[in-house]
Order: C-alpha cells, then sequence, then structure tokens
C-alpha cells in the first residue's frame, strides 16, 4: 500500500516542459527586464543596494588583508549565491504586473512563502560557493603564498606574473562551478517561487533546459554573467544592471515556461 501512494505522489506531481528559445528571446527579455525597472526603480535599487553594501564590506577586507587577489573569486561567488536572491526581484515583479506599488519589504516578503525546494536549491548555491572559494584559497596559498597584496587603487589589482597565473586558472575552476549553478538554479528557482513543481521536478526542468538549448544557455549565461562582474567593478551600477538582469530572467523563464506549458503526469 505504501508504494501505490508513493507511486500516486509521483504522479500527481506537476511536471513542465522547456520551450526552445533563440538569441531573440534573450534580447527581448533583456528588453522586459529594463522595462520592469522602470517601473519600479525604488524598490529594486533598494534591495540591490543591501547586497551591493555586503559585498563592497567583502572587497574591503579582502583589501585590508593585503589578498586583493582573491577579490576576483569573491566576486565571480556573487553568481553562484545569486540566483537564490532572485526571488525577491520576481515578487516585485509579480506586484508590479498587477500595478500596485513594490516596497522593499515585499522583496524580503518573498522568502517568508518561499517553498522548501527553493531553500534547497539556496543551499545548493551557497555549497558550490563554499567549495569555490575553499579551492581557490588553496590555489591562492599555492601560487602567491602569504606575499602581501593590497589594492594598488580601489579595486585595482597588481599584476604580477603569480597574480594573473592565479586569477587565469582561477577563472577556469569557478567558470565549472558556476556553469553547475547555472544549470541548477537559472529556471529552478522561478519555477520554485510560483509553487508550479517540486524541487527534484524544477530542477530537472532547468538542466533539461539549459544542456537542451546549450548555445543560447551559454550566451545567456556570458550575458548575466558579464553585467554581474560589470557592477561589482563599478558598485554605482550595480543596483541598476542586478535587477534588470533579475527581471529579465524573470522574463526568459517565462518565455521558456509559460504557465500553460504546465501539465501533470498520469
Amino acid at each position: 500500500m505504501s508504494t501505490d501512494r508513493a507511486s500516486d505522489s509521483v504522479a500527481s506531481t506537476p511536471r513542465v516542459t522547456a520551450r526552445p528559445f533563440r538569441f531573440s528571446d534573450l534580447v527581448d527579455s533583456l528588453i522586459t527586464g529594463w522595462q520592469i525597472f522602470r517601473t519600479l526603480p525604488t524598490a529594486s535599487m533598494a534591495y540591490a543596494g543591501i547586497f551591493a553594501l555586503i559585498g563592497l564590506v567583502l572587497l574591503v577586507v579582502v583589501g585590508y588583508l593585503g589578498l586583493s587577489p582573491m577579490a576576483l573569486p569573491v566576486s565571480g561567488g556573487v553568481l553562484l549565491v545569486g540566483p537564490a536572491l532572485l526571488t525577491g526581484f520576481f515578487r516585485l515583479a509579480a506586484i508590479a504586473a498587477e500595478a500596485r506599488k513594490a516596497r522593499l519589504l515585499d522583496a524580503f516578503a518573498a522568502f517568508a512563502r518561499a517553498p522548501a525546494g527553493l531553500w534547497l536549491v539556496a543551499s545548493l548555491c551557497t555549497l558550490l560557493f563554499l567549495i569555490w572559494i575553499t579551492d581557490a584559497a588553496v590555489l591562492y596559498a599555492m601560487m602567491i603564498g602569504s606575499e602581501h597584496l593590497p589594492y594598488e587603487l580601489p579595486w585595482l589589482i597588481r599584476l604580477e606574473p603569480q597574480v594573473i597565473a592565479f586569477a587565469l586558472w582561477g577563472s577556469l575552476m569557478g567558470s565549472v562551478l558556476a556553469f553547475i549553478s547555472f544549470a541548477i538554479s537559472a529556471f529552478s528557482v522561478p519555477l520554485l517561487h510560483e509553487g508550479r513543481t517540486d524541487f527534484v521536478q524544477a530542477v530537472l526542468a532547468s538542466v533539461r533546459a539549459v544542456l537542451g538549448n546549450f548555445l543560447t544557455s551559454i550566451a545567456w549565461g556570458l550575458m548575466l554573467t558579464g553585467g554581474t562582474l560589470l557592477g561589482i567593478l563599478m558598485l554605482p551600477l550595480f543596483v541598476i544592471l542586478f535587477p534588470v538582469l533579475a527581471y529579465a530572467s524573470f522574463a526568459l523563464y517565462l518565455r521558456v515556461f509559460p504557465p500553460e506549458n504546465s501539465e501533470v503526469v498520469g
């Protein structure tokens, strides 16, 4: 009888199927992301500003300790944990779609109502971030050692040969973890945010969508990476770029997994 109940549970789990997406969809999503941002700039910038402040503190501490080359993996780590933060922006976008006024507290309210599956995705992203920072620290110790390297100027790192080598090898390692995080979370976070399926189905659907549209997904990942890193390097831009990219991600999700495309497996 327990087997029958398990089968019924699996059968009643909503399964979503991805639609193919093209490069034109990426451009359209970015345009939509900008349009959404323009409708609620204050709440969007306030929410993004909190994470910009946290990033600023981390970068200052890294420079103060003389570990300025570690600013690169710290900045890259934002890309690993960033998807877990997007649910706040998704909530703001939903409020804007209903023509209601969005507030900063609405973004944080999204976490209070987040399903367990969303917290599992956030935990996976955090685990990948910890692996990335640990590997980067080991690589740093091997290639640079204990040399004190503060910033030459704010965010400007001394480009010595060992620092360049560390940046290249570190970026190679980080790109692998970043792709894993992207494949897992790109579409699972909005799917779980909207409660359309469970954790396993959401992650599987996200991975299938990314791998099934590999070149387009790589292009999208590079756009998100480039925009986020540009915002980190020029922090005043972060409070604009991060929300725009978040809303664009939600717009792309709606193109790839339109609501009517959800069906029950039976």
